[in-house]
C-alpha cells in the first residue's frame, strides 16, 4: 500500500513540474516570468494525491501584465 502511495505521488509532482514547464513557456511567451512558479512545498511534504502547484509573488506590473493577457469572461 505505502509503495503504491508513493508511486502515485512521484507521478504526481512529475505532472505538477510538467505542467509548470508549460505554463512556465506560455507566461514567458507574453512577456511574464513569476520568480517563485514551482511544485508546492506543503504538497511535496503531505500525502495529499493530487497535484498543486505554487504560483507565488510578483511584483504589482507582473500581476497587471498576467490579468491583461488572461481572457475576460472566460471565454478564449
Amino acid at each position: 500500500m505505502q509503495e503504491h502511495s508513493k508511486k502515485r505521488s512521484s507521478e504526481a509532482v512529475n505532472e505538477a513540474k510538467e505542467v509548470i514547464e508549460e505554463l512556465r513557456a506560455a507566461l514567458e511567451r507574453n512577456g511574464i516570468v513569476l520568480p517563485s512558479l514551482g511544485v508546492d512545498a506543503l504538497f511535496l511534504a503531505a500525502a495529499y494525491s493530487g497535484s498543486l502547484v505554487e504560483l507565488g509573488r510578483c511584483t504589482v506590473e507582473t500581476a497587471r501584465r498576467l490579468a491583461a493577457v488572461l481572457p475576460e469572461e472566460g471565454g478564449r
